[in-house]
């Protein structure tokens, strides 16, 4: 199903005509309403008339997350606060949050952006969707709860948290859907085993899961664990919450709605755009939100994006799962490891969990990797020999894909501390010395 065939499956150069027309009047916007953009443009020597094509972006300052704190927390609004009908914000563990504003035009076009993300993902009318986000100042449970309403499914509002009662109300309410962090849906999985409930035997038929990034190898672990399709969505707050773009189910990229965003890919030491099918950072300029318009958002996260039709029948842009970001990357010894690296080659070993922990230190002057991870009950036997070669196993696939030594610390099962949110899986301690 796709929810909206006119934007969704429109014509490229029709697509691009909308866009350019969207984005002069984004540009005008900022100028006459924000004047930090104002402050910017003119320090730039850019005026709005100056944007005659799609390619003239790139002569347009980017916005970092540190344009939004500085402006804590309005000042990046583009209408006064009477027309302001919801405030979101990030969870600030690293300062002030971030604060989003929405009018209620924006509200009703984020609602239509999710239903299109949810229809892709296959969620119809006769789903019963369970949210297990917490809602609150986060932009996930709100955002899919309403696109999700917006397609006519049945909502259950579980918020996040208290795990067995989570299961009971798949159990109890036939949840046919379910929404949340990888991680936490995969100890939803666990737990219910610990239950005695086969997760599988529930009625869940497909997952809509986000706010993390996650491989392709804990794609096959939540299908496996579900006997469900897991499907990725992608979305940041400050553009919006999720709804930016999403899966279709034939999982060959996350279809970005690019009548509503604009979508660049940069290398990230120069800044400099990159084309189709190159990797790099993607850069989001918003093109209809009113209360906090954005240019040349850079997201940190890395990706490729793919202009091609895709075989569901949708024109629009893709862009490659995320499975990191610039500044979750981590320099050991002057190599670049990402924490996604490490998770493919732990998910492609048998015996080991989705539940682990990356340590990064120093022993003396020189950087210092140690991994943890849980090992399945059927591997934890306790058998040396087994648990050494398996230790050993882990070690040589490692130095193979990252090209370090790491230390591998294998741990027993359900020793690692589960989240309810976010996950955090990287300490990185070579600051405080």
């Amino acid at each position: 199903m796709i929810w909206d065939i006119q934007h969704e499956c429109m014509d490229r150069e029709q697509l691009q005509s909308l866009q350019l027309l969207r984005l002069k009047e984004t540009v005008h916007r900022v100028y006459e309403h924000v004047p930090y953009y104002r402050r910017l443009f003119d320090e730039h020597g850019i005026r709005p008339a100056d944007v005659q094509s799609l390619e003239d972006v790139s002569m347009l300052p980017f916005t970092t997350k540190t344009a939004l704190r500085d402006n804590y927390p309005y000042g990046l609004f583009a209408m006064p606060m009477n027309k302001i009908v919801r405030l979101h914000a990030s969870s600030g563990t690293t300062g002030k949050p971030t604060v989003v504003g929405y009018s209620q035009r924006d509200l009703d076009t984020w609602s239509d952006l999710v239903a299109r993300v949810a229809c892709q993902a296959g969620v119809t009318a006769d789903d019963v969707v369970q949210i297990t986000f917490g809602y609150g100042l986060f932009t996930g449970a709100f955002g899919l709860h309403y696109g999700l309403e917006k397609v006519g499914a049945t909502i259950v509002p579980a918020s996040v948290g208290n795990t067995e009662r989570q299961i009971m109300l798949m159990q109890d309410f036939n949840t046919t859907a379910l929404v949340g962090t990888p991680s936490y849906c995969l100890h939803l999985a666990e737990a219910a085993v610990e239950m005695g409930i086969d997760p599988a035997s529930l009625n869940i038929r497909v997952g809509l899961y986000g706010s993390e990034a996650w491989t392709e190898s804990m794609r096959n672990e939540l299908e496996k664990a579900w006997g469900a399709k897991a499907t990725d969505n992608f979305g940041l707050s400050e553009i919006m919450g999720p709804g930016v773009a999403g899966e279709c189910t034939v999982e060959s990229g996350l279809h970005i709605n690019e009548d509503h965003f604009l979508v660049e890919v940069i290398d990230p030491e120069t800044g400099k755009p990159l084309d189709y099918g190159e990797e790099g950072e993607l850069v989001i300029t918003t093109l209809t939100k009113e209360a906090l318009p954005i240019i040349r958002y850079r997201t940190r996260d890395i990706t490729v994006l793919n202009p091609e039709k895709c075989a569901c029948g949708r024109t629009t842009a893709r862009m490659r799962k995320v499975m990191g970001r610039t500044d979750d990357m981590l320099i050991i010894s002057g190599v670049n490891v990402f924490p996604s690296q490490i998770e493919t080659v732990l998910m492609d070993i048998d015996g080991t969990t989705p539940h682990y922990k990356i340590i990064v230190d120093k022993k003396g002057y020189l950087d210092y990797l140690e991994v943890q991870v849980e090992l399945t009950d059927e591997m934890f036997t306790g058998a040396f020999r087994d648990l050494e070669a398996l230790e050993r196993r882990i070690k040589e696939r490692m130095r193979s894909v990252l090209q370090i030594n790491a230390k591998v610390r294998l741990l027993e099962p359900r020793s690692l501390e589960r989240s309810t949110g976010k996950v955090k899986r990287v300490f990185d301690y070579r600051q405080e010395k």
